[in-house]
């Protein structure tokens, strides 16, 4: 068990013996399509004894065009979330991008995700922290890895420890994202760490207007991350990522995830066992 473990809820210990899985479609394109997938991976997860922990986005804030599909706003995206909780029985995590955002996500979501744009937001960061829920911190593609220490500690600023950081590349221009390794051990030592495998094959603004992606990359990515050692892995799904409203060149399709877990998972193990042994 990893020495910053802690509990999300009663069934689910972030850094625990079984690792977490947050996945969904990038954005919340409708109730339906959160529930089909929400059902769908949760029914994988149970098979797989992953933890699950369902996500989606109200509001995409930082599209590469004005034009984009930014999701269904922060009323109707909080009313889908409450419903996937309820109907699934999962917990749920979304990111915020405004500290007025705060109020009525926390009374809803487990998770408040930061945006790795916004990691270093002092006001943002603390304000979250203050709502209780677990923050999962995503890094930023312009940080060094040491540097997130000072992201955590805003956040126990208000005494909450229930902090998470995930890991989605760094970004040195050309619409390429690049994946220091060691930056898992060495965010481990503040945190528990989630690998994000799709925004790592993401090419941000790389599609004319929009981003695209690597999928067939992504579990390249997912198995090192996993033999290096993380706690949990963060995939975009879709039933038809070619459809989808927003990531879809670097989202895993809902169809193909079962068996990419079940890769993902045997990798995992091997570095659970070896981390036992030493």
């Amino acid at each position: 068990m990893h020495s910053f473990s802690f509990n999300l809820n009663q069934d689910i210990t972030v850094g625990g013996e079984r690792p977490l899985l947050m996945s969904g479609p990038c954005v919340i394109e409708s109730a339906d399509l959160c529930l089909e997938v929400a059902t769908k991976v949760k029914a994988i997860c149970d098979e797989l004894n992953f933890d699950y922990v369902f996500k989606a986005s109200f509001d995409k804030a930082n599209r590469t065009s004005v034009d984009s599909f930014r999701g269904p706003g922060l009323t109707e995206g909080v009313k889908i979330l409450q419903m996937i909780k309820e109907k699934v029985g999962v917990p749920v995590v979304t990111d915020i991008h405004e500290t007025a955002q705060i109020g009525p996500v926390g009374e809803v979501v487990d998770v408040m995700q930061i945006p790795a744009f916004l990691c270093r937001q002092t006001d943002l960061l603390v304000a979250a922290g203050n709502s209780g829920c677990t923050i999962n911190i995503k890094k930023g593609q312009f940080m060094a890895a040491s540097d997130m220490q000072y992201a955590v500690n805003k956040v126990k600023s208000t005494g909450n420890n229930k902090i998470i950081l995930t890991e989605r590349g760094a970004s040195f221009g050309y619409h390429t994202l690049v994946v220091d390794y060691r930056s898992l051990p060495q965010m481990r030592a503040f945190a528990p760490v989630v690998f994000d495998v799709t925004h790592s094959v993401q090419q941000p603004g790389g599609a004319g207007g929009k981003s695209g992606g690597q999928r067939e990359y992504a579990i390249y990515l997912a198995k090192a991350a996993a033999a290096v050692g993380v706690d949990g892995f963060f995939i975009e799904t879709h039933p038809d990522p070619s459809k989808a409203l927003s990531d879809g060149p670097n989202m895993v399709p809902l169809h193909e995830l079962e068996n990419f877990l079940h890769e993902v998972k045997a990798h995992w193990l091997v570095n659970q066992i070896q981390f036992e042994e030493d």
